[in-house]
Parts: structure tokens; sequence; C-alpha cells
């Protein structure tokens, strides 16, 4: 913030202490992601030090609460934006993620309710096993019957997801 006269205005100290609560807390939401997660989020060495230490202290004691006050310290000093949108797409918050995820959903959906969709996901997914997704869906559909846990549900979505990620990756 700046005044009329370009001189910045001193944040309170109520202010500055909320914002590097928040930092910290961005840097314990950092230190709860996945390892394969965290490595694709581009951050300084000396952070991902710190970070990688927390993570292999065992014990929430005096130590990691001082630990994570020192992560939150060198995250005053990177821009801390970038941060926040790679660990909202890591954590699946961003809205191409969610709007991805929805449409295997219904990819999903349209294959429990008819076989002939089958053909359109193989068509779309030439890498995907047609016979292991009509085996799915037939247990599945079985599943549903007897309101046995969904387990084939959720086994074809993750097939659906990862011929999805294949075809992405794919040049």
């Amino acid at each position: 913030m700046k005044r009329s006269d370009d001189e910045p205005v001193e944040l309170s100290k109520t202010r500055r202490k909320r914002a590097m609560e928040e930092l910290q807390a961005l840097g314990e939401a950092l230190t709860a992601l996945p390892a394969d997660r965290l490595d694709k989020i581009e951050l300084p060495d000396g952070l991902r030090e710190a970070i990688g230490l927390v993570r292999r202290m065992s014990r929430q004691d005096e130590a990691r609460r001082r630990q994570m006050q020192y992560v939150g310290r060198l995250m005053r000093g990177v821009d801390s934006e970038p941060i926040r949108a790679a660990l909202a797409d890591a954590r699946g918050d961003s809205t191409a993620e969610t709007a991805r995820l929805h449409r295997l959903e219904r990819l999903r959906d349209a294959l429990l309710e008819d076989e002939a969709s089958l053909r359109g996901i193989v068509a779309l997914y030439p890498d995907i096993d047609p016979r292991r997704l009509r085996s799915l869906r037939r247990a599945a559909l079985e599943e549903r019957e007897r309101n046995a846990p969904p387990r084939n549900y959720r086994a074809i979505f993750q097939l659906l997801k990862d011929a999805d990620a294949a075809k992405d990756k794919k040049p």
C-alpha cells in the first residue's frame, strides 16, 4: 500500500502476523503433499530442503513447529502466487482439472448405462483395454445390484483417468 505522496504505508503488526501465518499455512500444505506432486512444483532449493526436513520429522513436537516457522520465514522471500496456483493444481482445485474429472465421470456413467458407449471410449482412448473395461462394467453393475461397495465402479474411473493421463503425455 502507498500513500498519495508515494511513501510506503507500514502494515499493522496484526496484518504482518496474519500474512506470515498464511505463508506458514501454505508451507504446511506443501509438506502434506505427496512427494511426486511436490516435485512438480517449482521451489527454491533452500525452501525445498526445509520442507523435506519437516516431512522427515515424525513427531508433532516443538522442533517441527520451529521448522515450520522457518519454512514460513523462507516463504516470505518467494512469490507465493505461483506456488498457490501449483498447489491448487496438485490438489485438483483448478477448474480445468475439475472439468476433466467431471468429463471422466460422465464417460463412466455412460458406460454403465449402455455398453455401446464402450466403442466411443475405445475410439477416444486407443490404448485402453476394452476387455478389462467390459469386465469392470459387468462387475460394477453386479455390485450395484447387490448394494456392495463400489470397488469396480471406482476402478473404471481410475482406468479412464490413467488412459486420459497417458493420452495427454503422448506428443
